[in-house]
């Protein structure tokens, strides 16, 4: 979503970083390219306007630190003042309330609010242990309640019976009442939407609302729209009065200026971002993390968090003794691939990565994306269990039957073998003796750096037992650490400045760097 203002971005303020002292006049020249910037991803004149004049204001008359360039000072200014835009802190939906906490959705058709609904119902059953009740409101849309009733059944959640004939006001009323009967904490309200804004629609709005006396009005807002988003965010709370934000795909390729512009114009916080069309693809939203990312400056937390999600512990302890004997066979190497693709891919990952934005393209280049693992684990898939035991077998005639069943060549599957034999190699010089081995250095050195203590034998925490609120330090800790800085490194990695390499050994074919593909990740339940 961002990347083309991140692009931007970071090339105006690397030329900043760059340069011993800054004149009031290369200020103003980076502001401007900023404010192009801004207004080119779609942001909205007068929050654009309001962002640079702050930002000028604390530029200009920054009391530059001994220890820190001034461009290094601009960027930290840009950076709060661009998380200030986002809201500040993250705010996520309200729960404090009686039961039944009745959620009502409202938007425009085609917005995704059946999806979004029966997504937050998805995310309080499984993480907050909710019991929830969904009913939809829609009474115009062909089939908008079996569709409702339909993602409910996939996700395990109760929906009310649909009773045809029944008015949206009714089925409001029912919702509450049965939610209260079936001892159900939340209650999500499902309502229709126009293709545009009309007075009945307002009105059917406003009658919902006093039937069901909603703790939490959401309104689903479609991030592709650009600023007509932030004009139907304002009319909707002017005559519902909206209590936050959802916005839907975000994974897509729009100019995030809707994203940047709603909090800043309505003052409602956005509370969930859709980040895919899977039902467990919906995230919070978090200023300082989005703020982070459009600067390259990583996101160490959520890619913390993604990797709990996809955590099996007795699996991870499992494949980091394998690794500390120095084994590691082709089918590792498909369980670390699948986990990378679930995970983001490689390109999710590095943009997660403090410094490590720039190196997508570079990667790009080199014909390491995301379909590249995809032909890998088809290739693994197409061996027998002893070939992939045991590479040494494949000779020249199981080289032509495993092209054959992958759609690849003799030459893809020599790669893989030769990308295998690197990482194997590597796993050896890991799991060597000493201080638990070189792997569990490296890993406990990087938790250690976080504040995340041991696990696993000295090595990667496990992740799927932190607190939640070491998670929210973390960040900070990463900073404090150099590792939310552009081109900080990685601390027990070697620096690792501006990339990849101080991996030592192995390397990937096309990639300067020593970088292994990511051995140590966890594989999922």
């Amino acid at each position: 979503m961002f990347e083309n203002l991140q692009d931007r971005l970071g090339s105006i303020l690397n030329g900043l970083t760059g340069r011993g002292a800054l004149s009031e006049a290369d200020v103003s020249a980076a502001l401007r390219e900023v404010r192009r910037a801004l207004l080119e991803a779609d942001v909205a004149l007068d929050v654009v306007r309001s962002f640079t004049d702050r930002v000028r204001e604390k530029a200009v008359g920054a009391e530059i630190l001994k220890s820190i360039k001034p461009g290094q000072m601009v960027v930290k200014i840009v950076h709060d003042e661009l998380i200030e835009m986002l809201g500040g802190e993250g705010v996520g939906i309200d729960l404090h309330a009686p039961a039944p906490v009745v959620v009502m959705m409202v938007g425009l058709q085609g917005s995704g609010k059946t999806t979004t609904s029966a997504k937050i119902a998805h995310r309080l059953s499984t993480r907050e242990k909710k019991k929830v009740l969904m009913a939809s409101l829609d009474t115009r849309r062909p089939a908008a309640q079996e569709q409702l009733r339909q993602l409910g059944a996939q996700a395990n959640i109760d929906t009310l019976p649909i009773i045809s004939g029944q008015s949206p006001t009714d089925i409001a009323a029912r919702a509450v009442q049965a939610a209260k009967l079936g001892g159900h904490d939340v209650v999500i309200l499902d309502t229709a939407g126009r293709t545009h804004i009309d007075e009945p629609l307002m009105v059917e709005m406003a009658d919902i609302k006093k039937r069901s006396n909603p703790h939490e009005i959401l309104l689903v807002a479609d991030s592709l729209t650009g600023q007509d988003a932030v004009n139907l965010a304002r009319s909707f709370d002017e005559r519902v009065g909206i209590t936050g934000l959802v916005l839907t795909r975000m994974d897509g390729d729009g100019r995030g200026g809707a994203a940047l512009s709603m909090r800043a114009v309505t003052g409602k916080p956005i509370k969930l971002i859709g980040v895919g069309e899977k039902i467990s693809e919906l995230e919070e939203f978090h200023p300082r993390r989005i703020a982070d990312r459009i600067l390259g400056m990583g996101d160490i937390v959520s890619l913390v968090e993604r990797a709990a999600e996809n955590i099996d512990a007795e699996k991870a302890a499992a494949m980091a003794a394998k690794m500390a004997k120095g084994k590691f066979d082709l089918d590792d190497l498909a369980d670390q691939l699948r986990q990378m693709q679930k995970m983001g891919g490689m390109g999710g990952i590095m943009g997660m990565m403090p410094g490590m934005a720039g190196m997508k393209d570079k990667m790009a280049a080199a014909g390491l994306d995301d379909k590249l693992f995809g032909r890998q684990i088809a290739i693994i898939q197409s061996m027998t269990k002893a070939e992939r035991t045991n590479p040494d077998l494949l000779k020249h005639s199981r080289k032509k039957r495993i092209a054959a069943g992958s759609g690849t060549d003799a030459a893809a599957i020599n790669k893989l073998l030769k990308m295998h034999r690197q990482m194997a190699d590597m796993m050896k010089m890991m799991g060597g003796k000493g201080k638990g081995g070189m792997m569990k250095q490296m890993m406990g050195g990087l938790a250690g750096k976080m504040g995340l203590g041991g696990g696993m034998g000295g090595g990667m925490p496990d992740l799927s037992n932190i607190d939640p609120r070491q998670l929210e330090a973390l960040q900070k800790q990463a900073e404090a650490a150099g590792l939310g800085k552009p081109g900080g490194g990685m601390p027990g990695l070697g620096g690792m400045p501006g990339g990849l390499s101080g991996l030592g050994g192995a390397k990937l074919p096309g990639l300067g760097g020593g970088f292994p593909g990511l051995p140590g990740l966890p594989k999922k339940k």
